[in-house]
C-alpha cells in the first residue's frame, strides 16, 4: 500500500513542489491550506486531495486522516508582511505547527513530521559560513516566529518520542516562484527600471528548488524525537549585484542596474549555509545558480504559466 503525505501549505511555492517530488515516488499526497486552484492544477502537482482551509487542528480531525508523514509548509513566507502584520505571521507560523504537532500527538502518532523553518532564525549570524550549532539571534517577527515554532517542535519530539525534523533553508528559488527578488526584479527590468533597494553588496546563499524538495526527502528519513536540524542551502554566496547584473543582461530595454543604499528593516546583511551535515546524509545540490537564473528568465518571458 502506497505511504500518505500531508503537505500543509500545498499551494506554496515549495509546498506544491515537495507534493509533486513525493507523488512521483510514490505517496498518495493530501494537501491543506489556502490558495484557489482548480482540480486540475493541484491534480497536476501530484495531490490526491486539496482541502482549501485554515490549517487548524479541527481541520487537521477532519482533513488528515492517518499520514505516514506530514511535510509542514505552512507558514508565513514574508519579513515585510511580519513586520506590518506580526499577529497575522504569529498565527501562519506558529499556531499552525503546533496545530500540526498536537493533531499528530492525539490522533496520528505513527507518523514523522518534517517543518520547513528558515536561516531567519540566525538573524546576523556570528559565523560565516553558518552551521546548525549556532546560537539564534532573528531581528524580524517572521525569524521570531520561525524560532518559537522549531522550539515547540523540539519540545514535542522530546516529550513524547515523536519523529520529528527541521529545515532551515536559506533563499529557495525556482519555477513558479512569484515573489521576492527575482520575480519583483525580473518585473522591473521590463518595464526599464534598474533601481533597487540595498547596497548590491549583500550575500545570500541560493538553492534551487528541486534541491530543496530532494533535502526534504533525506530529511524525513531522519526524522526522530532527537529533531535533528539542518541547513537548506548550496554552500556557495552570490551578492544581490551579481545576481540581478545577471537577470538585466535578458532585459535589454533596462537601463544599468543600481541601488539606493537603503537596507530594509529585518535584513541581515549575508547569508551563507555550512551544508556539511546534509552532505554527510549524501544529499548535495545540482543546480548551478547561473543556470537556475537563465531558467528562470526564460520562464518569466514566456508568460510564467
Amino acid at each position: 500500500m502506497a505511504r500518505r503525505l500531508l503537505v500543509t501549505g500545498a499551494y506554496g511555492f515549495i509546498g506544491r513542489h515537495v507534493s509533486r517530488r513525493f507523488a512521483n515516488l510514490g505517496w498518495r499526497v493530501v494537501g491543506v491550506g489556502h490558495g484557489s486552484w482548480s482540480r486540475e492544477q493541484w491534480r497536476d502537482w501530484g495531490l490526491e486531495e486539496w482541502h482549501a482551509t485554515d490549517v487548524t487542528l479541527e481541520s487537521l480531525v477532519t482533513y488528515a486522516g492517518e499520514p505516514d508523514l506530514i511535510v509542514h509548509c505552512a507558514g508565513g513566507g514574508s519579513v515585510g508582511f511580519s513586520i506590518t502584520h506580526p499577529y497575522q505571521d504569529f498565527q501562519r507560523t506558529t499556531l499552525t505547527a503546533i496545530s500540526t504537532l498536537e493533531y499528530v500527538r492525539v490522533h496520528a502518532p505513527g507518523a514523522s513530521v518534517v517543518l520547513l523553518s528558515s536561516a531567519a532564525v540566525y538573524g546576523l549570524a556570528a559565523t560565516l559560513p553558518t552551521a546548525e550549532n549556532e546560537s539564534l539571534n532573528p531581528i524580524s517577527p517572521y525569524g521570531v516566529h520561525k524560532r518559537l515554532a522549531e522550539e515547540i517542535c523540539m519540545s514535542y519530539a522530546a516529550r513524547y518520542s515523536m519523529a520529528v525534523a527541521l529545515v532551515r533553508f536559506f533563499s529557495v528559488y525556482g519555477l513558479g516562484l512569484r515573489k521576492q527578488l527575482l520575480w519583483d526584479a525580473c518585473g522591473k527590468l521590463r518595464r526599464g527600471e534598474g533601481l533597487f533597494g540595498g547596497t548590491g553588496q549583500e550575500r545570500r546563499d541560493w538553492l534551487h528548488v528541486e534541491d530543496a524538495v530532494e533535502l526534504v526527502t533525506v530529511t524525513a528519513n531522519r526524522a526522530s524525537p532527537a529533531c535533528p536540524v539542518v541547513n537548506g542551502g548550496s554552500g556557495a554566496c552570490a551578492t544581490v549585484r551579481a545576481v540581478l547584473e545577471r537577470l538585466a543582461a535578458a532585459f535589454p530595454s533596462a537601463g544599468p542596474v543600481e541601488f539606493t543604499g537603503s537596507v530594509r528593516a529585518g535584513d541581515p546583511t549575508d547569508f551563507e549555509a555550512d551544508i556539511n551535515l546534509a552532505l554527510s546524509w549524501g544529499w548535495t545540490p545540482r543546480k548551478a545558480l547561473d543556470v537556475g537564473i537563465d531558467e528562470y528568465v526564460e520562464w518569466f518571458k514566456a508568460g510564467a504559466p
